[in-house]
């Protein structure tokens, strides 16, 4: 099953490190910038680079790791009749328009894994170990390899899909670029900034070109959960001297250790 990944930076170059770690034996072909594939071709992430035809009529199975607007200009484009799935942050959008132009096969991916730095240079074959792996329809072949990885796979539609990652990845970046500018806005801050503003800013250092994308395709889902941890907000401003804080804590430490697969 040769493969062709389309996007060769750190999901896609990750993905090919991963495949090869689990014991992927065929060829690989970047298909990406010249300066991408040269690095990739430089450091054998890929076995060859080829332009996007040229893949595709090779490829057996095809792996989309662009941003998300050039995925769906990819689409617009791709002529195959091989397995095709992507690693999008939003899937609606993308699965509706390889649904409408009947485009191979398609899977629509979102492996919940990255890092701050960017480019092929940083492709980490474990990078989606022990991290969900959405999948928005079932497919043998392409679970096998996300299991072989190392990640958990999860099965969900793709409205479904937007909804819940508006709450785990959309709302959290959000709230880490609105802290770093309140922050931001008082210069005598920095001055007493530990490892708590450290931490829930770190989201704030991502790049606006990719979460662009995400905003324009998931809005509705991100404006719902906005406005629910806008409610909530309230609700503890409300309670800052009501004796009932004490609850939302305690509620909101199960939470947390629930979410961080604490049992304790």
């Amino acid at each position: 099953m040769p493969l062709a990944i389309v996007g060769v930076g750190l999901i896609g170059g990750s993905f090919a490190r991963a495949l090869r770690q689990a014991g992927y034996t065929e060829k690989i072909i970047g298909v990406s910038s010249a300066s991408s594939t040269k690095k990739a071709l430089a450091s054998g992430v890929i076995d060859e680079a080829l332009s996007l035809a040229e893949a595709a009529a090779q490829a057996d199975l095809i792996y989309l790791s662009q941003p998300i607007q050039q995925i769906l200009t990819t689409l617009d484009v791709l002529q195959t009749d091989a397995l095709i799935t992507d690693a999008g942050s939003t899937k609606a959008a993308i699965c509706d328009r390889a649904k409408k132009l009947k485009r191979g096969r398609f899977v629509g991916g979102h492996p919940m894994a990255g890092k701050e730095s960017r480019g092929v240079e940083h492709a980490d074959p474990d990078l989606f170990r022990n991290r969900p792996y959405v999948l928005t329809a079932r497919e043998p072949a392409l679970e096998r390899w996300i299991e072989r990885i190392g990640a958990r796979l999860v099965i969900l539609d793709p409205q479904e899909h937007d909804r819940l990652v508006a709450l785990v990845s959309h709302l959290p970046q959000l709230l880490s670029t609105a802290l770093a500018s309140a922050i931001g806005a008082d210069p005598e801050a920095a001055k007493v900034a530990g490892p708590a503003a450290q931490d829930l800013t770190r989201l704030a250092l991502s790049p606006y070109e990719i979460w662009r994308d995400i905003f324009s395709t998931n809005a509705a889902s991100i404006d719902t959960a906005l406005a629910n941890f806008i409610a909530k907000l309230e609700t503890l401003r409300a309670q800052l001297r009501s004796p009932e804080m004490e609850k939302v804590f305690t509620q909101s430490a199960a939470a947390a250790r629930t979410l961080r697969g604490d049992h304790s």
